[in-house]
């Protein structure tokens, strides 16, 4: 496995293996069975997703020791604020069952994510969890957390793929130590994408199917992947991308697939804002 280095000096598997969609908690809890028989060891769950504790049994089932896992869990809109990020951390702490959490993410960048932040920033003094970022920020949002903030974001986690690459957003990040993961590094399989002819030409001289080069590709850009599957054989195939690498010539060619915006969510339409202010996960 190899490890980005965030910048607060804690190191973070590059790939990792995700668990959005996967509520049904036996499954889920296979799943990430596998996923760590195979060899992931960084895990992405949120509250919202409801299966922290499918997640956290598999953890201790493995009997991998837990300095070897890397767990992130997220905050959802409806618990944003001082008070109630304290006591939702503690909520998801409890149902993962583990001491102390490796990553937590604000979900979204709605509702007081300020005084959030500023209950987050003292878990991570604290030592409850060891490091804290933001999903789904726009380069103007994250800018302005990292301007008037005692602590950075160590991660920024937002849609990026072939057909939404992201890269001003990258660059961003870059200029203020933030590091980039990706959700729906796969597309999502919009756009019939493991059908893609582009992508299946460049995998064919390196013996590599689509979402191994589409992975590849993500890595060679710095990028954090936390890929989703249901099926074994997949998590095998999404993990054997450290045996060959893309050529400039591919790159640039990939980089041609951008169509320069989403097509799953829009993060800055007033229907988002609203959908996502009004979507309770508790009572």
């Amino acid at each position: 496995m190899k490890y980005v280095t965030l910048n607060n000096g804690v190191k973070m598997p590059i790939e990792g293996y995700g668990v959005f969609q996967i509520q049904d908690p036996d499954q889920c809890e296979q799943c990430v069975s596998d996923a760590l028989e195979i060899g992931y060891r960084l895990f992405d769950t949120a509250s919202s997703y409801f299966n922290e504790e499918a997640v956290g049994n598999a953890i201790r089932k493995s009997g991998i020791s837990r300095e070897e896992i890397f767990v992130t869990t997220k905050l959802w809109v409806q618990d944003m604020g001082y008070e109630n990020t304290l006591k939702a951390f503690e909520t998801s702490l409890g149902k993962l069952r583990l001491d102390y959490l490796d990553l937590y993410l604000i979900h979204q960048p709605f509702g007081d994510y300020y005084d959030s932040w500023r209950a987050m920033e003292k878990l991570l003094k604290e030592g409850r969890i060891r490091a804290i970022g933001v999903c789904n920020f726009s380069q103007g949002r994250l800018v302005d957390l990292c301007m008037n903030n005692e602590i950075t974001p160590a991660i920024n986690q937002i849609e990026i793929h072939p057909f939404y690459q992201q890269q001003s957003a990258i660059n961003i990040m870059k200029e203020y130590q933030v590091q980039p993961e990706a959700w729906g590094p796969l597309s999502e399989g919009q756009k019939d994408i493991f059908r893609n002819k582009v992508l299946e030409g460049i995998g064919s001289k390196y013996n590599k199917t689509v979402a191994q080069v589409i992975l590849r590709w993500h890595i060679q850009r710095g990028v954090v992947v936390i890929p989703k599957t249901v099926h074994k054989e997949r998590m095998i195939e999404n993990r054997q991308i450290w045996d060959f690498e893309l050529n400039e010539k591919d790159m640039y060619t990939i980089s041609t697939m951008d169509i320069g915006y989403s097509e799953i969510i829009n993060h800055n339409s007033a229907c988002t804002a609203k959908w996502l202010n009004e979507w309770k996960i508790h009572e």
